[in-house]
């Protein structure tokens, strides 16, 4: 019989019998297939982008051989809630997340998404979005969601991208960041909004309720928005309205507006704050009453203790609208600031998570981190700060933001490590890194922020909370960072290692694997010990079928998509 060579995802007859013939063929691994099941000894055949044959492969020929012996061969892991809308258009090659084994980005959280936007409102979103320094890099030439989802496809990206739409930037397109109920033309243009960007690909609705404009939004105009989202068999995730103090009536707003809505819904970051340590048990018990009465509710987390952001991000909603010169000027004012400091004890509209050590005044658990005019000061609390000037906390804090016009930054420690332990074992929980796609070069290197999110999420949770503390099972992680996730966006042919899935896959030394971007507390400073470091132990990720990443090496390919939601309801 003559030989016939099929590289496509086919059969090589030769004398001596059938031989499966593959592009890549992963060999000798221990696979997690992300089902929850424990590893399992087998090889893997890849074909066309997809996952042809799993089993005892030994004679099967192959363009390319990947020995896994002693390594972990899991599905690549799908970051349910990330920040990288705009870092993908200002380096595709998402080094910083596609280093960690994430195969999958979600972008547009919080209430923050890229589109839709409206060019008379366009400066309000770049200023009030959380977005970062890359904000100023990017050339915002998009007006709808598919506007946005082409371009990045356009120009291509190492990764699978996947967004939601977010409330905060639909309401700023109609209203800005008005203090108000929308008028039923607004809703009416709200609503629209939503429908185009869910027809665009959107797999859902998200809020940041905590955020400029979100705050404002009562409860009914969330739920109406979500009632489109339902039409088109969508997901709600939210940032809820306060993950301190009322942590748990946030959390029964959140489950209410899924419930009134017809839509799932998916808690972002929900792990208690300081203010709200020690209530994740009664958490648990709504999120349980929740899922016992049909409503399908699920929560994401990192597992950090920290957060890096700039000062004025503490100050009242209203009080950060219009950017730094503005926050400077009201600060200066002696009735605004008396103003200020008296709604950051008040907290009527709960701001994020790190704004209770302010309001609690926990000074000495934030450190000074970033700053051009004091320097000197860097790595000290704002309690030894305050003691050095001879003046009260709240006064240096309001000073720190003036001297550097806005550009000044903390280390807020604001999260209990016993409630992110218990938050890790909760089978409802999948894993997330709040993070975004960032390199230690160009103008993504430039950005000093503190990022172990960013760099180091997924191997600090299997080298800290897997292989060295034990609160998860090796194995119930991996379905905590694949299927969970995929099951959450309805990806049917992802987060599973499974014959006939998308060859979304990471190959990783569970032995060695190790987190380098990340200073556990009490910190040490200077700035090197900050740094923005890929992780260790991470051999492969093919995404699509395709090695981005080889031995510690990205081969500079882009075989990511740009995923669309696939709309499954009847739309009248």
């Amino acid at each position: 019989m003559p030989l016939r060579k099929i590289f496509k995802n086919a059969w090589l007859i030769a004398n001596e019998g059938l031989f499966l013939v593959f592009e890549i063929l992963i060999k000798n691994g221990l696979l997690i297939d992300g089902a929850g099941n424990p590893w399992f000894k087998a090889d893997v055949g890849v074909s066309e982008g997809k996952i042809a044959q799993i089993g005892k492969l030994g004679n099967t020929k192959a363009e390319i051989i990947i020995d896994a012996r002693g390594l972990v061969v899991s599905p690549g892991f799908i970051d349910i809630h990330t920040h990288s809308d705009l870092a993908l258009l200002i380096n595709s090659r998402a080094e910083s997340k596609i280093r960690q084994g994430v195969t999958t980005e979600v972008i547009g959280n919080c209430g923050d998404s890229a589109a839709p936007v409206r060019k008379e409102t366009l400066n309000v979103l770049k200023e009030v979005g959380e977005w970062g320094p890359e904000v100023k890099a990017v050339k915002w030439n998009w007006s709808s969601l598919g506007d946005y989802l082409n371009r990045l496809e356009e120009q291509r990206v190492s990764l699978n991208v996947a967004s939601l739409v977010g409330h905060g930037t639909v309401r700023i397109a109609v209203m800005g960041v008005e203090n108000r109920s929308p008028t039923n033309k607004e809703m009416k243009a709200m609503k629209t909004l939503v429908a185009e960007s869910m027809k665009d690909g959107a797999f859902g609705l998200s809020s940041g309720l905590v955020y400029l404009p979100g705050c404002f939004a009562e409860t009914s105009e969330l739920i109406e928005l979500c009632k489109v989202v339902a039409e088109y068999g969508g997901f709600y995730a939210s940032h809820i309205r306060g993950e301190r103090e009322t942590i748990v009536d946030a959390l029964k707003e959140a489950i209410e507006i899924g419930e009134q809505a017809g839509v799932p819904v998916q808690v972002s970051h929900n792990c208690p704050k300081y203010g709200a340590h020690g209530k994740f048990k009664e958490q648990s018990e709504i999120y349980e009453k929740a899922r016992a009465r049909g409503v399908d509710v699920t929560f994401d987390n990192d597992a950090h203790t920290d957060y890096n952001p700039t000062l004025s991000q503490v100050l009242p909603q209203w009080a950060q609208a219009g950017g730094n010169k503005k926050i400077v000027a009201r600060l200066k004012d002696p009735k605004s600031r008396e103003r200020i400091k008296r709604e950051i004890i008040e907290d009527k509209f709960p701001g994020p998570g790190y704004s209770g050590l302010v309001k609690h005044g926990r000074w000495n658990r934030i450190f000074l981190f970033r700053c051009k005019k004091n320097k000197d000061l860097i790595g000290k609390s704002l309690k030894e700060i305050a003691k050095m000037r001879g003046v009260d906390p709240f006064d240096v804090y309001f000073d720190l933001i003036i001297e550097e016009k806005g550009e000044v930054s903390a280390l807020f420690n604001y999260i209990d490590e016993e409630d992110i332990r218990a938050v890790l074992r909760h089978p409802l929980m999948m894993v997330c890194s709040d993070g975004s796609a960032y390199a230690p070069y160009g103008v993504l290197g430039r950005i000093n922020g503190y990022s172990p999110c960013d760099y180091g999420e997924y191997p600090y949770i299997l080298e800290r909370y897997v292989r060295e503390e034990k609160v998860l099972t090796l194995h119930e992680a991996v379905r905590k960072m694949t299927s969970l996730p995929a099951q959450r966006l309805g990806l049917r042919d992802r987060g599973l290692l499974k014959e006939g899935m998308w060859a979304d896959i990471v190959i990783f030394d569970f032995n060695a694997v190790r987190d380098r971007a990340t200073s556990r507390y009490p910190y040490r400073f200077p700035l090197p010990n900050f740094p923005h470091k890929y992780p260790e132990g991470i051999k492969y990720v093919l995404v699509n079928g395709e090695i981005v990443v080889e031995k510690d090496r990205h081969r500079g390919v882009f075989p990511g998509r740009v995923l669309c939601h696939k709309i499954n309801k009847t739309i009248n």
